[in-house]
């Protein structure tokens, strides 16, 4: 069913207009308890239906994933507001081109390609709503995974027909983050970086007035709202400039990773497209600890195809939801054919999750992380010791930066 996130400061006669069938009234530990009634009392004059999660109110967000709090919530949306579960992602891809459509009229828009799920249904959606007047720019930052910025240009080209330009800027980004080692100051510089670059190449398309870029809910939700803190800032959200030149079309901006992947399947993206492993914005980036170097970089991109490798070889990949390996700053003494070594601590993450605001870590059987371990510390010799991460989100996020 259809559904809408919206903060507590929203008018109440703004929330009254949309006829809600039913309301979820969320609150943590830092809402102002004296807000939260006020809203609670402003709500209950609606006479519908309405479900407390959180901080003293009917069961915990923790266990809203959990069997207890999934029947909980079907409960409330079946059995109390009587609704059908009739809307689907059908529907929104229809809407969302209608709507694309009205925005952009006939002008031209580009779309900032990575070759994640999220920028490539956000660029399908486009396409099937203005056709040529999309271009897409794909903006290699030199921060991709092993081989990934070849099968971005082949696959995007040749299987979906899109305008693609590539424009490789490694060096350029590389040497702006040269010193630099404060995550937050490691994504908004890139992206800035990234607006810079498709403003460079608009200019030569000519006249580019839309930009659009594929923002999903928790992006928004992580860099920071009226009513939230930053967590910390994605790419596409908190790291845009002030003064960039487009306006933005961001059809997913209020979808979660698990609606997206079904907007791709309704777009006849294939299976292994839609079901890859989610990846950030500003890429290995922020899984190297401190300085980005094209050493570390190197290092980083043999052991994480390593990883992923091992994790398809043990027929796991589908059953994770993410994936990867960061590249710590810190180094070890170890051994290595009798000699004294002094290596990278290389950390290994795995995490299920429905929608990216909360994830628990992946269980892997012992001989799993024992294999991928050793093949790590054999095949490269720049690390010396793997560690593997056992924090749920919260109060972990799912990134280390």
């Amino acid at each position: 069913m259809y559904c809408e996130v919206l903060p507590y400061t929203k008018a109440i006669s703004a929330i009254n207009e949309k006829k809600p069938r039913g309301i979820v009234l969320a609150t943590n530990p830092t809402t102002h308890q004296e807000d939260g009634l006020k809203v609670l009392r402003e709500i209950r004059n609606f006479n519908i239906p309405v479900l407390g999660i959180g901080s003293g109110t009917e069961f915990a967000s923790e266990k809203v994933e959990i069997p207890e709090g999934i029947t909980k919530v079907k409960d409330f949306l079946f059995r109390t507001c009587k609704l059908k579960g009739t809307w689907n992602m059908s529907s929104f891809a229809q809407k969302a081109i209608s709507d694309i459509k009205e925005q952009v009229g006939d002008n031209k828009i580009i779309c900032g390609l990575s070759g994640g799920v999220d920028s490539v249904v956000t660029a399908l959606l486009v396409h099937k709503a203005v056709a040529d007047q999309l271009t897409c720019i794909f903006v290699d930052h030199g921060f991709m995974r092993l081989g990934e910025a070849e099968e971005v240009v082949e696959t995007y080209k040749k299987r979906f027909n899109l305008n693609l330009i590539h424009v490789d800027a490694s060096e350029r980004f590389l040497g702006l983050l040269k010193g630099v080692t404060e995550p937050e100051k490691k994504r908004k510089i890139i992206g800035t970086e990234f607006i810079r670059v498709f403003e460079e190449e608009a200019r030569k398309i000519g006249d580019a007035k839309f930009l659009a870029q594929g923002t999903i809910y928790p992006d928004v939700i992580e860099s920071g709202t009226d009513t939230t803190a930053t967590i910390k800032s994605h790419h596409n959200v908190g790291g845009l400039p002030q003064d960039m030149d487009f306006t933005l079309v961001e059809p997913l901006r209020e979808l979660f990773k698990d609606e997206v992947r079904t907007v791709g399947v309704e777009l006849g993206m294939p299976e292994q497209m839609v079901l890859r492993h989610p990846f950030p914005g500003p890429g290995l980036a922020i899984r190297i600890m401190g300085e980005v170097t094209k050493e570390k970089l190197d290092i980083l991109r043999h052991a994480d195809s390593i990883y992923i490798d091992e994790i398809k070889k043990h027929g796991l990949y589908n059953e994770i939801w993410q994936a990867f390996c960061v590249l710590s700053n810190t180094r070890t003494v170890g051994i290595k054919g009798k000699e004294r070594t002094y290596a990278y601590v290389l950390g290994l993450r795995a995490v299920n999750s429905i929608d990216a605001m909360t994830a628990t870590w992946y269980p892997f059987p012992h001989d799993t992380l024992a294999k991928i371990s050793n093949r790590l510390m054999e095949e490269v010799p720049e690390i010396n010791r793997v560690v593997y991460d056992i924090s749920s989100k919260p109060p972990a996020t799912i990134e280390w930066e």
